[in-house]
């Protein structure tokens, strides 16, 4: 990088502290902005995010589904509590090994490789579950969808964010999420719609549509410039980018700053080097809002999203519920999507958990303090076992479990869900990237998993209102962290990024 790119990075302010100065975010060059009427560039993220619209639909399969088991004729498939539990957990797990295998896969096969691979077990994963004679094809279906999400959640955000630039890359992180949610939106349609017709099996044999889709696509997809150079095919490099940004485009010289960032980097991260704060003041900060960013319970919510209504008794129907929280999701994504490159990452993050504390902390006193004969949950503290609670509300009152979960919702996708991917894929540092990012997936998902695991157990044991008031605590804790940690990103190329920790200062912000 030029010196005069780097001077303004370790240029301090006399009034406040600020991350990065305001002027670098203003001087994105001419070419970039000329770059964006390049569709390849977000015909390659199509691709790439199929693999997370796969997740998404995974992920929230058991909440059509375990309703529909629960009343299996056949012994075999038949949940209990018990097997209800792990058949929404066990993904999870599945999602925390592919996290693992993704730290070696991202650095030896490449970002675009990996996405590839991960269609391999969720297909089989799918086929298992559509042809399930037994509970242990069930879970084993599971457990194989969510290795492939595991691969994906680490390889899809670092893919993105290598191959995108500044002006844009705010927005097209953001799709990985946009795409997830609507996954499960597409899957809570189906949930509801084609049970009406056909068996529950056929929403397995529908999960195989965007996975097959998604490898075809990949095949003509160029891999990330970045990784292949860490690689020394600079050739192959150089015509990624050019592919990526247009030939009309200065892309020589924005493969020249690249190049001079990968070459001041080794190729992996010896044991020494995790001491310096250039690299693992990153890693902490991806891991730490991986692990708030579960903590919040997005995970319980999504995959009990029915059994709770249910156990609420809100004034719809579970199924149409969980379908208006799926569009509430999507539409607060497309926000933060159009307005992270705008607003910026932090502000967001801000708003994000304050909506979250409120929600929670509404839901939490709500099931409380709300007569049961008002709210629903005569007798019963168990979620799986719903088929015998009222077929119909008796107050209006239980609007707010709905409000507050659609509340909810929309205050995660607006910052906490899709922002958390972009920052682990924007501010870890090359050399220890792939690596990183998979460390990343394991925490968040093996969070996940204990959550998800422990949650049906709790609410048995103390309440419902119990998960919901811990969750509202959690919240607290993400507002403190941003505010402490998270450094603002907006308009910064990876590089500006990069060379801002290695000025080591000591806060971010004051």
């Amino acid at each position: 990088m030029e010196p005069s790119m780097r001077e303004p990075l370790v240029r301090k302010t006399s009034s406040s502290y600020r991350t990065f100065p305001e002027s670098a975010g203003k001087r994105l060059d001419k070419e970039y902005l000329r770059s964006l009427h390049n569709k390849r560039l977000y015909l390659a993220v199509f691709a790439a995010v199929l693999g997370n619209f796969n997740l998404g639909f995974a992920l929230v399969y058991p909440s059509p589904v375990i309703p529909a088991l629960e009343a299996h004729p056949n012994p075999a498939l038949r949940l209990d509590q018990h097997t209800a539990s792990w058949f929404g957990s066990v993904f999870t797990l599945g999602a925390a090994a592919g996290g693992l295998s993704a730290m070696l896969l991202n650095d030896r096969l490449g970002r675009k490789l990996s996405i590839m691979f991960s269609a391999l077990p969720s297909a089989v994963g799918y086929a298992l579950m559509a042809g399930a004679q037994g509970i242990w094809m069930l879970l084993l279906g599971r457990l194989l969808t969510g290795y492939a999400g595991g691969v994906t959640s680490a390889s899809i955000p670092v893919y993105i964010s290598e191959i995108s630039h500044p002006g844009v890359r705010g927005m097209l992180g953001a799709c990985p999420q946009m795409m997830a949610v609507l996954g499960s939106l597409v899957l809570y349609t189906l949930g509801k719609y084609l049970g009406l017709v056909l068996d529950w099996r056929w929403l397995a044999v529908a999960g195989e549509v965007p996975v097959l889709t998604m490898i075809v696509l990949l095949c003509f997809m160029p891999n990330s410039p970045r990784f292949l150079l860490s690689r020394g095919k600079d050739e192959a490099a150089l015509g990624s980018l050019c592919w990526l940004r247009g030939k009309d485009t200065d892309y020589t010289r924005e493969y020249e700053q690249i190049k001079d960032s990968v070459r001041k980097q080794s190729r992996r991260v010896s044991c020494a080097e995790i001491k310096d704060p250039f690299i693992y003041k990153p890693i902490l900060i991806a891991v730490g809002m991986r692990f708030l960013q579960q903590l919040s319970g997005v995970s319980c919510v999504l995959v009990y999203l029915q059994s709770i209504f249910k156990k609420t008794s809100v004034i719809l129907e579970p199924e149409y519920d969980a379908a208006l929280v799926g569009l509430v999701r999507l539409f607060s994504v497309v926000i933060a999507a159009v307005s992270m490159d705008k607003a910026g990452r932090k502000i967001l993050l801000f708003v994000s958990a304050g909506v979250m504390l409120f929600s929670n902390l509404t839901m939490g006193l709500y099931i409380h303090f709300v007569p049961p004969s008002q709210n629903g949950t005569i007798a019963n503290k168990t979620l799986v076992s719903s088929a015998s609670l009222p077929a119909e509300p008796t107050n209006y009152i239980t609007l707010i479990p709905l409000l507050a979960t659609m509340f909810f919702i929309m205050g995660y996708a607006m910052g906490w869900g899709p922002i958390t991917w972009l920052l682990m894929s924007e501010i870890l540092p090359l050399k220890a990237r792939g690596v990183a990012s998979g460390l990343c997936v394991v925490v968040s998902w093996l969070t996940a998993f204990t959550l998800t695991q422990f949650f049906l157990r709790v609410v048995e044991a103390f309440g419902l209102e119990v998960p919901f008031l811990f969750f509202a605590v959690v919240c607290v804790g993400n507002i403190l962290f941003t505010g402490c940690c998270v450094p603002e990103t907006k308009g910064r190329s990876l590089e500006q990024i990069e060379a801002f920790f290695r000025t080591g200062r000591r806060s971010f912000m004051r």
